[in-house]
């Protein structure tokens, strides 16, 4: 009897699970996939949310779950009408759908106005609303694992619009806390890929967490460290790094108080305007980044990221003064001032344009002598060197000819326009080293052996007068010196190429004629006569070219 009742509540327990399966899904595998594959990479948050606005209609059609074709018909998700899978994964991307929206309008350009805030934190309601009842659809209609994870991407959206609204910091710092102790326990289990899935996750979630024990009190934490934090990447991060931003936005506008004068070159010129005060402070805290002790160890692209912050950053600073100027009316001494002003912002803009382009010449340098770098790009080619320096050479006759145009030149300004002449020497020199490179790569010996001679004399010239300069830079003169250097042993293997190939000629001559037959002759007598002038011209040049070395 007990036997019977025992395979009896066997039975009932297999058609309950019958029944009602427990669906499976690895939802941060399909955040993260989703996310990177559709836009944000490269935090692209509107063909992300419209991304998550096609899988939707996908779903709802293969469901056949359809608000009505003609009048809207809210049909709502209950635990009743999950049937498959599929209807967790409308729960879901409508989370993502709404939580990408308010991403999108906080990315705009000049950050969201009142009303689009109101809008953003809506969206995020929303967000919320959709990840926690996924989460609570998971905890009945998915197992162990997916409920975990439904869980846990509930606590982040809730975590996240608390940061966003500002307040209730221990709130969204028991949120966060939660979902980080989820992926952590996760990241434990299950295959590599899976690991290192939950193992990210964390990283990302760390800086909030960290954000949100700063302003509890419980952490003290420096701006610095902060700004550390914030160069680290990902989606969950962004936030974050919009509320880092908005911080040293208030930090600089503070700062920016006591900041009453812009000196440059001998010059101090008044700025009365927070907005340019402000651009400028932005610029002079990202240029530490770029000139400090530690810059040697940033990568060049980050550096190339932080060059084109630093350019924006001045372009709104001239942009306030050029407003300035306009609303200046008849003062004079205003007027002055702020052209003044205009003028050395625009120096230092173009000092950066030079460090910037100088920096992809050290790139493109680094990849001449490489057929593919790590990342699969094309190896640089000599002619790509000697279009950076044009652009350079370009770039220093505009700055000199700006620092220049003062009636009343300062010392400084003048020792500015030597050191810029002394660069323009140099980066002249390297042009010439490039492009008789070029040459010797197109078999054209005796050019490339008469600009290799010329860029050994511009290179002997300017040591002459670095060496008799007082205040001459050491390392430009170990870079002139082993330019100098490279020129003559190039010299010296153009010369031999060309000897070796003017030996050459007369083998390939006979093997020419060998080859002669009589039909045709007129053609080939004509064609053989042309290879001989050819010749004779070549040797010509040779003589003239090889009695300089």
């Amino acid at each position: 009897m007990g036997k019977e009742m025992e395979t009896s509540a066997m039975e009932i327990d297999e058609k309950i699970t019958q029944t009602n399966p427990k669906f499976s899904i690895n939802v941060l595998q399909l955040l993260k996939s989703a996310q990177m594959q559709h836009g944000l990479r490269h935090g692209d948050y509107t063909r992300y949310r419209r991304y998550c606005t096609a899988r939707l209609r996908r779903l709802y059609k293969s469901l056949k779950f359809t608000h009505g074709k003609g009048k809207y018909t809210r049909r709502t998700i209950t635990e009743s009408t999950v049937s498959e899978v599929r209807y967790l994964h409308v729960v879901f991307y409508t989370a993502e759908r709404a939580w990408s929206h308010a991403m999108e309008k906080r990315q705009l350009p000049d950050g969201p106005n009142a009303r689009q805030r109101i809008y953003l934190i809506g969206r995020l309601r929303k967000a919320v609303k959709w990840a926690t009842l996924f989460s609570q659809l998971c905890a009945t209609k998915g197992d162990s694992r997916t409920s975990l994870e439904a869980e846990a991407y509930a606590s982040y959206m809730k975590g996240s619009l608390l940061f966003e609204l500002d307040k209730n910091w221990d709130t969204a710092l028991m949120n966060f806390k939660s979902a980080r102790a989820v992926y952590e326990e996760l990241g434990k289990y299950g295959d590599l890929e899976n690991q290192v899935l939950c193992r990210e996750r964390v990283e990302e979630l760390e800086p909030s967490i960290r954000y949100c024990l700063h302003k509890v009190g419980e952490s003290k934490i420096q701006t610095s460290e902060l700004l550390e934090i914030g160069e680290m990447e990902g989606p969950a991060l962004d936030l974050f790094k919009a509320k880092l931003e908005a911080v040293m936005d208030e930090a600089r506008t503070q700062q920016a108080a006591s900041m009453t004068e812009f000196h440059w070159l001998g010059h101090r010129f008044p700025i009365s305007n927070a907005k340019t005060r402000v651009s400028i402070l932005k610029a002079q805290e990202l240029e530490k980044d770029l000139h400090s002790s530690a810059a040697d160890s940033v990568p060049a692209e980050k550096k190339l990221v932080i060059f084109d912050k630093v350019f924006a950053a001045y372009q709104d600073a001239r942009s306030s003064i050029r407003t300035d100027l306009v609303t200046a009316g008849n003062a004079e001494n205003v007027k002055d001032d702020l052209s003044g002003l205009d003028k050395a912002v625009n120096a230092v803009l173009g000092q950066r344009t030079i460090e910037r382009n100088q920096l992809l010449v050290s790139i493109a340098k680094s990849k001449l002598s490489r057929q593919r770098d790590d990342k699969g790009d094309k190896s640089t080619k000599p002619e790509g060197l000697v279009r950076l320096y044009d652009l350079l050479l370009l770039n220093i006759e505009d700055l000199t000819e700006l620092v220049s145009s003062g009636r009343d030149r300062k010392p400084e300004e003048v020792a500015f326009c030597e050191e810029y002449d002394f660069k323009s020497l140099v980066f002249r020199s390297e042009r010439c080293f490039y492009l008789a490179k070029s040459y010797s790569l197109a078999g054209k010996r005796t050019e490339a052996y008469a600009l290799y001679c010329h860029a050994r004399s511009l290179a002997d010239d300017i040591l002459r007068k670095l060496q008799s300069s007082t205040n001459a830079d050491k390392v430009m003169i170990q870079e002139v010196k082993a330019l100098y250097d490279n020129c003559r042993s190039n010299i010296c293997v153009e010369h031999a190429a060309g000897i070796m190939e003017d030996l050459k000629a007369p083998e390939k001559l006979s093997k020419g004629v060998s080859t002669l037959s009589l039909n045709g002759a007129a053609k080939k007598v004509n064609l053989l006569m042309s290879v001989l002038v050819s010749i004779v011209r070549k040797k010509e040049r040779l003589g003239r070219g090889f009695h300089c070395i």
